[in-house]
């Protein structure tokens, strides 16, 4: 049954990507969807026995590496940390496949589409199986190298291409730490295996690495490595500026890296490896700095994009900054309950985003849309759901959508770490709810109210989308509204400890969920307070007085620009890594390659040959009077070489 999960979609994507052509588009979707669904029904029932009642286990398939002594197996390891993985995963995953069939449907590359989501999900669920490093290495590749093809999925477009390549570097930038991580892992222990090292951790607590003269602790920068791999899969601040680039891809591409796939791998990757990071308390608070500070930064940018879809996606940049540094202050459960919750109601408002992108003809801007909720009904309260989500909007005591129980957590989690990183992390985390709800109802009010902005024309066609992409969007939204108040107690309440057993590891006296839960009341209400407060700001900016955003945007227009440019991020890396490289090139490909290389080599040579022949091919006049002239040269040379020689 593990095994099944995880081959599934691996054999609907060999199936559409081989065969699709003959398959054809709804042949495609059907052996890539039923798989993905049956892999979803599977993961309950492994929820269910291993998550619920405790039973745990590793199945070993095959010898992957036998090189001396070092052996390693290809494994599927499952508890509850995988367990909660699968379900996101594959639950999302089969939405998102299932939207596709709506949403793809005018496309002329359905079965590679269908192909590389298959692929996608399978990689994904490689890496949340993986009970070694490199396991976990194979499928933290594989994502990259699918989120490659489905960003540029659309390859005639040149922003596509561009924004693929982008992210396969940046990516690559982070995975060259994660690998380096992994060779200091291996040196540091002589395995790979996870509960080998886990074990052996605690002993080498206080141990140092000697490197270039000087002595560092092995465990935080073993810790600290593989946590720059986290940064770049998980677009925290520094590494994050792939994520806004990849909406070039289909809408259902943004919705499946965005929430419940790639984005998230480098949480699970903290959380799993917590044994490891408890020991290294100075890597956990650079991951609670990062976390805290992408979180604010995010929310910033999120606050004047015009595009619906990039407002979504630096809110989700934003959120796994929540994660982090949720996981910064040992709230690992907190970090998980959140990604949990988030992968609902993120994966809902992009493909929401989708449903109205879908409406409008294609138009993603903003600025164009207004007053169309009255046109697609269903869509508009969908999106006001999962925005209800992000924002945690609920009644303490009573009711609550899912992100006023994960978000609050963590919040709370930060405070009651009781140290400078934990208070860093919490007032970030505060403003940054408040940022949150604000471009939350942004969006919906620019979206869906005020007057038309659209041409006629668009505004003529605008119509709801057909069940086959609305049915994912009600799935998810239920999700999005009952996800938190189901499975608070487990994750971060009183049946945490039992739920979460082996999977996560917490020291004694790092236990910040218990101590969440007897914080101060306004420590409590604070998020909520804020996220009310930006509804609130949003309404009058947006529906009360329209016109105060530009007035505002002309009286602080340096600000609104470096908000607007993203902190100026690309710029700076355009000038200090971009434009430099891209000189040296051009300089080693002038005077390097074509100068020394080819002009002595290979061109050297033809050139040398061809001046050869030229002047050998001069001789050849056709005048029998030159030959004649040039045979009697040859015999007065002959002759004379003759008497000398013979005189000698």
């Amino acid at each position: 049954m593990d095994t099944a999960i995880v081959v599934l979609p691996l054999l609907g994507a060999i199936l559409a990507g081989l065969f699709g052509r003959w398959l054809g588009d709804k042949g495609s979707q059907a052996v890539t969807c039923v798989p993905m669904l049956i892999s979803l029904a599977l993961s309950i029932v492994v929820f269910i026995d291993v998550a619920l009642h405790g039973n745990s286990r590793t199945t070993e398939l095959f010898t992957w590496f036998a090189s001396g002594d070092f052996e390693m197996s290809w494994a599927v390891k499952v508890d509850t940390l995988t367990a909660v993985m699968l379900i996101v995963v594959t639950g999302v995953s089969s939405m998102v496949h299932i939207y596709s069939i709506g949403y793809m449907h005018h496309d002329p590359s359905v079965p590679r589409f269908m192909a590389y989501l298959s692929l996608f999900t399978f990689c994904m669920l490689m890496l949340v199986t993986a009970d070694n490093f490199m396991q976990m290495f194979f499928g933290w590749e594989g994502v990259g190298l699918c989120s490659y093809l489905l960003i540029g999925f659309w390859y005639d477009r040149p922003t596509a291409n561009a924004a693929a390549i982008k992210a396969f570097i940046v990516n690559r930038v982070g995975d060259f730490g994660f690998a380096l991580g992994i060779m200091g892992v291996f040196y540091l222990f002589g395995t790979v295996d996870f509960e080998t090292v886990f074990q052996a951790a605690p002993g080498q607590a206080g141990a140092t690495l000697h490197f270039l003269g000087a002595d560092f602790d092995a465990l935080t920068t073993l810790c600290l490595l593989l946590f720059v791999g986290a940064m770049g899969k998980s677009a925290q601040l520094g590494l994050h500026t792939w994520l806004p680039d990849a909406m070039e891809g289909p809408t259902p591409v943004s919705a499946l890296i965005h929430a419940a796939t790639m984005v998230t791998a480098g949480v699970f990757m903290v959380c799993r490896l917590s044994p490891m990071f408890e020991y290294a308390p100075t890597a956990l608070d650079v991951v609670a700095f990062v976390g805290a500070s992408t979180a604010i930064f995010a929310a910033t940018v999120g606050l004047v994009q015009n595009d619906i879809k990039r407002v979504i996606a630096y809110s989700t940049c934003s959120q796994l900054g929540y994660m982090f540094f949720a996981a910064g202050v040992s709230a690992y459960g907190a970090a998980m309950f959140h990604l949990f919750t988030h992968a609902f109601f993120k994966a809902l408002l992009f493909l929401g985003a989708g449903s109205v992108i879908h409406a409008m003809s294609g138009e993603q801007d903003m600025r164009k849309m207004g007053g169309i909720w009255r046109l697609i009904v269903v869509t508009y309260v969908l999106m006001w759901i999962g925005s209800l989500a992000l924002a945690g909007i609920g009644i303490p005591g009573v009711f609550g959508f899912a992100g006023f129980y994960s978000k609050d957590m963590m919040v709370e989690a930060a405070w009651a770490a009781h140290s400078p990183i934990g208070q860093y992390a919490f007032w970030l985390g505060i403003i940054a709810a408040f940022m949150t709800a604000f471009y939350s109802w942004r969006v919906l009010f620019m979206t869906f109210h005020g007057e038309p902005r659209a041409d006629h024309d668009t505004m003529h066609h605008v119509h709801e989308s057909p069940w086959v992409m609305l049915a994912p969007l009600v799935v998810l939204a239920v999700g999005a509204t009952f996800g938190g108040i189901a499975f608070y107690d487990l994750f971060v309440g009183e049946a945490m400890h039992g739920f979460w057993r082996e999977s996560i590891l917490v020291l004694e006296g790092h236990n910040t969920i218990e101590a969440a839960h007897h914080s101060p009341l306004w420590v409590k209400l604070a998020p909520l307070v804020m996220g009310i407060g930006g509804i609130g700001l949003a309404w009058v900016f947006y529906m009360l007085r329209p016109d105060l955003p530009r007035l505002l945007a002309e009286r602080l227009r340096a600000i609104y620009l470096f908000f607007l440019n993203k902190w100026y991020f690309d710029e700076l890396y355009d000038t200090i890594f971009v434009r430099p490289l891209l000189a040296l090139g051009y300089n080693l490909w002038k005077s390097g390659d074509g100068a020394v290389i080819d002009g002595v080599g290979p061109d050297g040579v033809a050139a040398a040959t061809r001046n050869l022949a030229r002047r050998a091919g001069r001789l050849q006049t056709g005048y029998v009077y030159h030959y004649a002239f040039a045979m009697l040269i040859g015999v007065v040379a002959i002759v004379t070489w003759y008497l000398f020689a013979g005189a000698e």
